[in-house]
């Protein structure tokens, strides 16, 4: 094998591997019950990130709708230009970024939280300005990121989805999510005609 894809495949492990024995189970719970609690109040889930971490927002905005957890991308940088308007008191904010100490989302922060949003940081950063600023840290650090500049984000992005999509879980799990449902929300493609075929 290339050694350089090898030492990509074994980074991205050994960092996927630290995160998971590192993961606080508690948090994630505290996530949870914050956006069951906000939506009984009417409070929806919104999503947001900078960079790379927006297009992991859209995914798992995508991700949580489609498993009964409706949620909305929330752009990071429009948000300090009127976008923070579809956010409102009793939403949660999930916030991500993988140093916690971006400009633009410092801002975007600020005006959530005194428009009465609850944030939810998924970050690097356990000691950054975001966790100080949250009301709840998913804590998502790599040392590695798989290749030889260590800048560009590829484990920590992989980390990033992880952490979100078990939150995603415990969430569906919360809602006892049934077959049925999920159909109900994914009738076209091939995974429509598989789950109509398992009914």
């Amino acid at each position: 094998m290339d050694q350089t894809l090898k030492s990509f495949f074994d980074t991205t492990f050994e960092e996927i591997q630290r995160f998971m024995e590192a993961v606080s189970i508690e948090q994630l719970h505290l996530a949870k019950d914050m956006i069951i609690d906000a939506e009984k109040k009417g409070g929806r889930v919104h999503i947001t990130g900078i960079g790379k971490p927006g297009h992991v927002a859209e995914y798992v905005a995508s991700l949580f709708s489609s498993v009964g957890t409706p949620a909305y991308f929330l752009d990071g940088t429009e948000a300090i230009h009127g976008s923070s308007g579809q956010v409102l008191p009793n939403d949660v904010v999930i916030s991500i970024s993988n140093s916690g100490e971006t400009e633009e989302l410092k801002k975007t922060i600020v005006t959530l939280r005194n428009n009465g949003a609850k944030i939810i940081s998924v970050t690097g950063g356990e000691q950054s300005w975001l966790s100080k600023n949250s009301d709840c840290v998913l804590f998502a650090k790599v040392e590695q990121e798989g290749d030889t500049l260590n800048k560009p984000p590829r484990a920590s992005i992989i980390v990033e989805v992880f952490v979100l999509q078990s939150l995603s879980i415990l969430l569906q799990e919360e809602k006892k999510l049934t077959l049925k449902e999920y159909v109900q929300w994914h009738p076209g493609g091939t995974l429509g005609k598989s789950l109509v075929s398992e009914q």
